[in-house]
């Protein structure tokens, strides 16, 4: 007996599955080189934080000895010390400043776009070039400090960036500088998201505007801000060509970052097992931000 038509209708074609196949052969080689790359030299910088290595790989196993030793190691706590600092004022100076730029800018002023493209264009520009610029402008002998007293202030001192105990400060005002334009284009778009009724009843109820803001707002950007907490807590732990830049990690190493002191001992001073060992620890910091931060995505998709 003869097949019938529908029958054969049913059955899929060799077009039919290739044309089924086709994103997934596409995406393979990506999916593969990202596995390898990223994936697997996490894999393999895990192992080598468990090995004696030095200058090159040997897979001499010590268990958690390179831990061990980063911990009783005291230029990994003032690298760490100066992540929490750097990393606060970062973030809250940003979240502050971005926040009110984007309340300026929802007021519906005048040239607006030209503001936000001129609060918005450090975000363009790469860490290097922002540390290379502020370097010459917290340059006792050329910057800020020169051009004041040659403005008859002689007694004006701003010589932070060769001061051990107000050096970490420079890499704020920089990495600020940069990064509160995006964290205002955040926020901005989340204030023209909201609901103008909402702002209305309230006005119709006499609150004021600062209330308006602080009452209604802001607990309806949340979201907003828990997003920019995330990001720039990312970018702060991975900071690394901003301190090259502007300070290289001095004067002396007052100014380390753990991702600059993964790079001096792994690749300058040829201690390979705890230089990984460091760049494990920056990793859990990271995947500390990036859990909560996808499940809370991953929940509020499922429940919207």
């Amino acid at each position: 007996m003869s097949e019938t038509p529908t029958r054969t209708a049913l059955r899929p074609t060799a077009s039919g599955r290739l044309q089924a196949w086709l994103p997934r052969l596409v995406l393979a080689p990506s999916v593969a080189v990202s596995l390898f790359f990223v994936y697997g030299f996490m894999l393999w910088t895990f192992v080598l934080s468990l090995t004696s290595s030095r200058m090159l790989p040997s897979y001499d196993f010590v268990g958690f000895g390179q831990y061990a030793r980063l911990m009783a190691n005291e230029r990994w706590w003032v690298a760490s010390t100066n992540l929490m600092i750097f990393g606060t004022l970062f973030i809250v100076i940003c979240l502050v400043l971005g926040a009110l730029l984007a309340m300026l800018l929802d007021q519906k002023i005048r040239q607006e776009g030209a503001l936000r493209t001129v609060y918005l264009y450090p975000m363009a520009l790469s860490f290097i070039v922002t540390g290379v610029v502020w370097k010459w402008l917290l340059n006792p002998q050329l910057g800020i400090q020169a051009m004041v007293r040659s403005w008859g202030f002689e007694s004006f001192e701003f010589d932070w960036i060769v001061d051990p105990d107000m050096a970490i400060y420079t890499l704020v005002i920089a990495a600020v500088w940069q990064a509160s334009g995006f964290v205002m284009a955040l926020f901005l778009a989340g204030l023209r998201g909201i609901d103008d009724s909402i702002i209305k009843a309230a006005q119709l109820d006499g609150a004021s505007l600062p209330r308006i803001y602080w009452r209604v707002v802001m607990p309806c950007l949340r979201p907003v801000v828990f997003s920019a907490v995330m990001i720039l807590a990312h970018i702060a732990i991975k900071s690394f060509d901003l301190v090259v830049a502007l300070t290289g990690g001095g004067p002396g190493y007052a100014t380390d970052l753990p991702a600059t002191f993964m790079y001096t001992h792994a690749f300058n001073r040829a201690q390979i097992g705890l230089g990984s060992a460091s760049a494990m620890l920056m990793l859990g910091g990271v995947l500390a931000i990036l859990i909560p931060y996808l499940y809370s995505e991953l929940r509020s998709r499922k429940h919207g």
